[in-house]
């Protein structure tokens, strides 16, 4: 039978809650969401860790003269009516999922530990390490599969204690390399959690400089604060050598320092595995009165002294760790809603899809509506907003309508500066400064001159039925055309530099919305080909209009006529000017004052004489200056046209409506299930973050209620 009268040492009242805690955390299933409070003993190969885990639980550990621990063993201590033993073999995780259901299967329970050996057995087969050898494939010597021992007691500690496979310094016959590598990640594995005080057993037939498991506790444990050495084999040591010195010294906390300190125990020898562990205390006792080792403190010797530090050092410890433990917990707890929260509702049905992507609808619809109109209370919209202003930024973009009146504003200054393809000087032989010096939509800059002469030319091509001195109507259309050829390239990078950014807009609020499959196959199904549609409806209206530039003009606005006359009137003015000028004469007196005098009669002869005599001249004037009167007309007219014909009317206007909840409604339940059904990646994620939600709410609850 069972005999547990050898844990009583681990607890008092004191420590029963605080130890509790981490039971019922533990029982949660939390040991695989958060580090948890442990022991782990840890040690090189054959060092004595079995046979220490054994003298303070009580339960006999498989023990040979060359390997032991072969896996990971967990004993989960559990304070019980009866007395009860319950094994089962945690899977590797990186096991097939049919391995592992396997696994998980195994669960044998006793209540006497002379079944031990045979349960082991059967857990080893399980493992596959304990099979008949395959001349193809050798059966694995360590598995990564986890021993779970859950004993239970009256009166017995909530705690867990781990024994681990020895490190193995190198491979032999029967261990490959692949072994040691395994075994030194195991060891790694549980000594890495921040939570776990480490047993460190150092055996003192080997010297302790050559023992691997002291430097890997001093590299995740520097400080020593959650590392006890534990010393074992003591007689093993010739009675005054300098070996015995030496490993006193290590006791003494001298050598290798530990804040923990360091424990000297004898355990059986393997030759005295059949002794009882009453036997095994009172060979301890009696080698520690009479040896050397009875120099060191009562404290630091002997199981029953183990027992009790070991109570201490771990109230100790969980004492301290329980406000992070606590912390740790409800970040967790955060993480896991918070992914779980983007996963949305449960999408396995048809109804559930369509209740889904209609809740999905109703805020992209809220949300695009609001940033169509330009009204950005919404809580989206505040995202970041002390972002530098860039196109490319999500928190720019999703201000979509202010992008659109900057866009619209750039549009319409690049027509006003860079549209035009001829920049006319208003002096003879002068041309106009260039505003933007290797740019390719730069105009061409030319003299009055120059500017007439291309006009000159266009004339001579055109020439109709027309009287000399008049010009063919159809000029001014030649001349238009040529001046205004770069307005559609122009148009269309405007058109386009739009719908990529309201584009961008709905890319980034449906991945916001909803998962990134979701998000992909309702781009992908609906959004994407709506803003194509939409994006081929603007190129055709623009199509239209630029169509309508290559028809001759039509004007009924009077600002052009106001436009010709104004230029003709200045250009008479000018030539007036000239003329008083050139008629006005100054006279200086003896008190050199001037007087200026104008020959009114020279001046009316010399203007009515100014008059271009040149027919074609004064056609090619005339021409020009309805040109530019009429440019001018047309200009506004067509970046008007563009800004809502084009952009509002195909790009932005409704944009809210290419996936609203009408929409949805009318899609159907194969078309709901492919835009919107879960995956198995996403149901298999969706479960194992419920599971972990539940876990860490049951582990908050448990804090509320103790704490």
């Amino acid at each position: 039978m069972i005999d547990d009268t050898s844990l009583g040492e681990l607890q008092s009242d004191e420590h029963r809650r605080v130890l509790d805690i981490v039971a019922q955390l533990r029982k949660c299933g939390l040991e695989s969401v958060i580090s948890l409070p442990q022991i782990v003993a840890c040690g090189d190969q054959s060092s004595g860790k079995s046979s220490t885990l054994e003298a303070i639980t009580g339960i006999p550990f498989e023990q040979s003269d060359n390997l032991c621990t072969r896996f990971a063993t967990e004993i989960h201590l559990r304070d019980s009516k009866n007395v009860y033993v319950t094994v089962r073999v945690i899977p590797d995780p990186s096991r097939p999922a049919a391995e592992q259901a396997t696994i998980k299967n195994f669960e044998e329970s006793f209540t006497d530990f002379a079944d031990l050996p045979r349960i082991m057995t059967l857990a080893k087969a399980v493992m596959g390490i304990e099979k008949k050898p395959d001349p193809e494939k050798k059966s694995p010597a360590f598995a990564r599969d986890v021993l779970s021992i859950e004993f239970g007691s009256p009166g017995s500690p909530q705690l867990t204690v781990v024994d681990i496979p020895g490190l193995i310094a190198t491979s032999t016959k029967g261990v490959t390399k692949a072994d040691v590598e395994l075994v030194a990640a195991i060891t790694d594995h549980y000594i890495n959690q921040p939570r776990t005080i480490c047993l460190a057993v150092v055996s003192a037939t080997n010297d302790y400089s050559n023992q691997r498991i002291l430097e890997k506790v001093r590299d995740v444990d520097p400080e020593g604060e959650r590392t006890l050495g534990v010393i074992t084999k003591p007689d093993g040591l010739a009675s005054g050598s300098a070996s015995e010195a030496a490993y006193i010294e290590l006791a003494r906390n001298e050598d290798i320092f530990f804040k923990l300190g360091w424990h000297v125990l004898k355990n059986r020898k393997f030759e005295e595995s059949g002794c009882s562990l009453e036997e095994r205390n009172l060979s301890e006792a009696t080698f520690f009165n009479k040896s050397n080792f009875k120099t060191l403190p009562q404290e630091s010797v002997g199981i029953d002294a183990l027992k009790a530090r070991l109570a201490q050092l771990l109230f100790e410890h969980i004492k301290n760790e329980l406000p992070k433990l606590r912390k740790d917990l409800e970040t967790a707890l955060e993480d896991a809603q918070r992914s779980l929260g983007l996963l949305g509702s449960r999408r396995s049905t048809a109804v559930e899809c369509t209740a889904y992507l209609s809740r999905l609808s109703m805020n992209y619809h809220r949300i695009c509506l609001a940033a169509i109109g330009g009204h950005y209370e919404d809580t989206y919209f505040q995202k970041n907003t002390d972002q530098k202003w860039s196109l490319t930024s999500p928190t720019t973009v999703a201000r979509t309508r202010a992008v659109v009146q900057f866009l619209n504003t750039e549009f319409t200054e690049i027509i006003r500066e860079r549209g035009h393809k001829y920049q006319f000087s208003q002096q003879d032989s002068v041309k106009i400064a260039v505003v933007h010096p290797g740019d390719p939509l730069q105009p061409i800059c030319l003299t009055k001159n120059e500017g007439l002469e291309w006009v000159r030319k266009v004339l001579v091509r055109t020439r109709g039925k027309e009287l000399v001195g008049n010009f063919n109507p159809l000029l001014i259309g030649e001349l238009f055309w040529e001046q205004s050829e770069r307005w559609a390239d122009l148009a269309g990078a405007h058109v386009e530099k739009v719908s990529g950014i309201c584009s961008a807009f709905l890319k980034n609020l449906i991945q916001d919305q909803c998962p990134k499959d979701v998000a992909n196959r309702v781009w992908g199904l609906l959004i994407e080909d709506k803003l194509r549609a939409r994006m081929d409806g603007a190129l055709k209206e623009l199509a239209l209009l630029v169509k309508e530039l290559r028809l001759h003009p039509i004007n009924y606005n009077k600002y052009y006529t106001q436009t010709v006359s104004k230029s003709r009137v200045e250009r008479q003015m000018a030539a007036l000017a000239k003329c008083v000028e050139d008629a006005s004469v100054t006279t200086y007196n003896e008190e050199g004052a001037t007087s200026t005098s104008v020959d009114v009669s020279k001046a009316v002869m010399q203007f009515s004489q100014s008059h271009e005599s040149n027919m074609d001249d004064h056609s090619c004037q005339e021409a020009l200056d309805c040109l530019l009167a009429i440019y001018k007309v047309h200009q506004k007219t067509f970046i008007a046209n563009v800004t809502t014909q084009v952009i509002e009317r195909h790009i932005v206007g409704e944009l809210e409506e290419i996936f609203s909840p009408v929409i949805v409604s009318d899609l159907s339940d194969a078309a709901v299930e492919n835009m919107a059904s879960e995956p198995a990646a996403t149901k298999r994620t969706r479960a194992f973050l419920e599971d972990r939600t539940k876990k860490l709410k049951e582990g908050q609850e448990i804090f509320k209620r103790i704490m």
